[in-house]
This record gives structure tokens, sequence and C-alpha cells, in this order.
């Protein structure tokens, strides 16, 4: 479960970051809770996940950076920058050497901070948030005076502030979150099903071979990653529902555990390698429709007769598609049930 638990974290954080690049809102909410969930798992974090752990709850507050009646931290009345200021200072601390860019991000939290009680006109909170973040260090000292003058005039439209702004922050953000996704780069997916066929001495080279270049013979490569996860899900599920039968006939899976975590994002994460491009590189909303073939169709009546209304995972993983995902399938047969 311990092994599931940190497999599991660093494919929800590699989802985070991902979706707070793209700016998708609802799909960052979502990959926000699992990894929540995830975290309030460990009784103590792993020292190899600090780092993920960090930048998941810095994230999660940058994204809610503006809303200043949110508290993050139980029974401490500080804003959601303040504390992503602490998680920042923790990612700091984990890094070998500090970059310009550490330096940049540090300060533009520091900025919002005060900057976003100015902008909701809350300009003794303003006062008392300079007092703590500033020390009488002379290089705080310039920074410290004009944001001393900002909140004295009560105006948030100061070129400073126009300058230094919220978005300039986000942007500086998303370019540390390249950098960790650059040097944290894995197929989690692949990876684990690739570890388990190697323990069962099940002749793991030639999959590691298909595994290592995901540009070599995309499509096909692609199908037999979906096809290989997916039988070992269905394995490992089978076990694992056998011993609820067994030990918790009158229980339901406890949410908190972590194998219940990690079948739900196993199976999500199917869907994630449809809608990856040659490149790793997740597809555009925007791409252009394909026709469905007679073919196509064909294999979804039978994937439908095989597996029941609904199973669209299933159905997919099972069938020969071209480049669909479930929602696509779904559709799909919304639109065969309206012909016939």
């Amino acid at each position: 479960e311990a092994v599931a638990a940190d497999w599991m974290l660093e494919f929800a954080c590699s989802c985070l970051c991902r979706h707070f690049r793209e700016e998708n809102e609802a799909e960052f909410r979502r990959w926000r809770d699992v990894a929540q969930a995830l975290i309030n798992g460990f009784s103590k974090i792993p020292t190899h996940q600090k780092k993920r752990v960090y930048l998941c709850q810095l994230l999660t507050r940058i994204a809610k950076g503006r809303s200043l009646e949110l508290q993050f931290e139980n029974g401490q009345r500080i804003s959601p920058l303040e504390s992503a200021l602490s998680f920042w200072t923790l990612l700091e601390s984990e890094e070998i050497k500090l970059e310009k860019l550490h330096e940049d991000i540090r300060r533009l939290i520091q900025i919002q901070i005060v900057a976003v009680h100015v902008e909701n006109r809350y300009f003794k909170e303003a006062a008392e948030v300079l007092e703590r973040l500033f020390t009488d260090s002379e290089s705080d000292k310039p920074l410290r005076v004009k944001l001393s003058t900002v909140i004295k005039n009560k105006d948030p439209y100061v070129p400073l502030l126009q300058n230094l702004s919220y978005s300039l922050l986000i942007s500086k953000i998303k370019s540390y979150v390249e950098l960790f996704m650059k040097e944290n780069e894995t197929n989690f997916l692949i990876q684990e099903a690739t570890n388990h066929v190697e323990s069962k001495g099940l002749g793991a080279t030639a999959l590691q071979k298909t595994s290592v270049n995901v540009n070599e013979n995309y499509k096909s490569n692609l199908e037999t990653k979906q096809r290989f996860v997916f039988s070992i899900m269905r394995d490992v599920l089978g076990t694992f529902l056998s011993h609820v039968n067994g030990t918790m006939q009158k229980c339901c899976p406890d949410v908190d555990s972590s194998f219940y975590w990690m079948f739900i994002i196993c199976f999500l994460g199917l869907n994630n390698l449809q809608n990856v491009g040659e490149c790793g590189v997740p597809l555009a909303c925007g791409r252009r429709r394909q026709r469905w073939t007679y073919q196509e169709d064909l294999e979804l009546k039978s994937g439908v007769r095989m597996f029941g209304v609904g199973n669209w995972t299933k159905i997919l993983v099972n069938g020969n598609f071209n480049n669909r995902t479930s929602v696509m399938l779904k559709d799909r047969w919304r639109t065969l049930c309206r012909i016939e």
C-alpha cells in the first residue's frame, strides 16, 4: 500500500502541474483533491517525496491566492498566499542550488500578499502583513518602503504593483513547474506495469523496448500499453476485491485507503494515455474531428454487447479504435442509438 501511495502521488502531482500550466481549472481541482487525499494518508512525508508534496500545496494555494476568505492553515488567520510562501520556503530548502527564478518567485509572492490585501481595501491587514513579511535587513528595506507607501496612499494601481502583477507571478511559477516536470519525467503506468512483468519473469525486455521511445510506432504501442496496463489492473483489482469480499463483506472500501485511490487514478490514467500526443504532449481540445468508420462502429457495438453500456474504458482498451477516447465512444453510442 505504501508503494502504491508513493507511485500515485507522483502521478497526481504530474497531472496537477500539467493542468496548472494549461490553466484547466476543472481538471486542476479534480487532481488537487486526489493529491490532497494521498498527502493526508501519509503519517510522515517520505524524504524523496517532499518536493512533490510542497509543490502540490504551493500550487493549490497560488490558484486561490486572491481569495482572502479562504484559510488553508487550521486556526491561523493567514491568507492563501502567506501559506503559499511558507511552502515555497520549504521547496527552496529542498533545492541544491538556488537560481534567480527562485528569488523572483519569492519576491513576487511577498509583493502579491500585500497587493491582494490592498486591492480588497484591507489596508490595516496589509500593514500587518508587511510587518510580518519583511525583516529589518538592508536588502529588504527599499521594497518595504515602497510597499508601505502604497498602503498609506491606498492605491492598488501604482506602477510597482502593475509591473509586478499576479499574472507575472503565475508566469514565473509556470516556468518553475516546467523545469520540475522536465527533471521528473516518467511514464508512471507503464513503469509500474514493466516492474510487475519483471517480477513475474514474463519477458519485460520487449515491453521496455516499446516504452523507451513513445514516438516509435505510436499508435500500435499505445494500444499495446493500454491493453497491458488494463489487464494488470484487472488482475490486481480482482485480488483486492476478493480480499474485500473475504474480510470486509459488510464494509465499503475506505476512501482514505491508498488502494482505493490507486484504482481510481489508474483507470483515469488509461484515458490520459489515450489523450497523449506523439511527443508525450496532451492533444489540444480543439483537435480536428475524425469521421467514424464502419469498422469502428462494429467494434463499438461488439464492445457494448461484451461489456455493457457505460463501460467505455473497458470497451476502448479491448477494441480497435483510431485515436478515440472513452468520451468519444459514449457520444458515438448515443448517435448510433438515435440513428437506429
